[in-house]
């Protein structure tokens, strides 16, 4: 199986940094470009964890591009309560060797599937501000990449971040809500906190074995989520940690992964009572045509070998000038 283009954009903290790993390590894939958003931490070091993170895969090379430094219309907010002061576990880990690209993420959307249409595959893994932006620029850019797969909101309305709402929707529901005003079901797709609540745990015997791997992917990637699993023990009482964004990765490189999907409605939410909820329209006969199609279950045994898998190879670094 030939290897998939991707395009990956990420507010890099520590569960995104095991789907970079998934994607830039993991066999399935060609990682094209990374590009940053603010979200679980500022930009700066979205852009720092980014660059860590394809360092540890063994993927220096890839250019990694910042972006969005806050939201459309509000102020940012942040999970580092949840990530670390860092977003990685407050490890003190090194300085990435590389620097970050000059080119803004916003220009890299454009430009890279305008020169190449329907070549890439395009990941978002935190808020959609700059995917937003791109669009308000080309109303059909999505129709020029080959799919695009988003690590966004909660179709069963079972927040994470509020009662209701999924982090990445509520950080900027105004450019969540402009993705989905230019979304059809062919080519968007989103995964979800209620996926990755029910088939995305690491149990104790999960960051064991995680552990017990003994590579430095493996041990990076138990590491990064140290404070995460503080946080799901006390706030969403799991039974462990969930990795939202690796299962998002993991359904953009094996779609045969999902068991469950739905084609809906969807919009967000932007009032302060209920911001960043998604109002899924199921009613029969609803003039709207459904935009997007949501995946509810997926194989947990077929995703968790995948990410053992990939975290059991031991890769090579790759060193690197700055990238154009």
């Amino acid at each position: 199986m030939s290897a998939l283009p991707l395009i990956i954009d990420t507010d890099t903290a520590s569960d995104d940094a095991v789907a970079l790993l998934l994607a830039a390590a993991g066999g399935h894939a060609r990682v094209h470009a990374v590009t940053t958003v603010a979200g679980n931490v500022p930009l700066d070091l979205a852009t720092r964890n980014a660059l860590i993170s394809l360092e540890m895969a063994g993927a220096a090379d890839v250019p990694v591009h910042p972006g969005c430094e806050r939201p459309m219309l509000r102020s940012p907010s942040h999970a580092q309560h949840v990530h670390g002061e860092d977003g990685m576990g407050d490890l003190g880990l090194p300085a990435p060797r590389s620097s970050p690209g000059t080119r803004h993420a916003v220009e890299v959307l454009l430009s890279e599937a305008g020169r190449f249409p329907g070549r890439f595959t395009l990941v978002t893994l935190g808020p959609l501000t700059n995917l937003a932006a791109a669009l308000l620029q080309d109303r059909d850019l999505l129709t020029r990449y080959r799919h695009v797969y988003c690590m966004a909101g909660a179709a069963d309305a079972r927040g994470n971040v509020s009662a209701t709402a999924e982090f990445n929707v509520w950080a900027d529901p105004e450019a969540a809500r402009v993705v989905l005003s230019a979304a059809t079901p062919g080519k968007m797709t989103w995964i979800g906190w209620d996926a990755s609540r029910q088939d995305a745990v690491m149990t104790t015997g999960d960051q064991l074995h995680l552990e017990r791997l003994g590579t430095p992917m493996a041990t990076f990637a138990h590491r990064v989520n140290r404070t995460v699993a503080v946080w799901a023990r006390e706030v969403t009482g799991l039974d462990g940690y969930d990795l939202p964004d690796p299962l998002a990765m993991a359904v953009a490189l094996r779609p045969d992964l999902v068991v469950e999907r739905e084609v809906a409605r969807v919009d967000i939410a932007v009032g302060e009572e209920a911001r960043g909820q998604m109002l899924v329209d199921r009613r029969r006969g609803a003039t709207a045509e459904p935009n997007v199609t949501l995946v509810r279950r997926v194989d947990t045994a077929g995703f968790k070998k995948m990410l053992f898998d990939t975290c059991a190879r031991t890769v090579q670094p790759v060193r690197t000038e700055e990238p154009a």
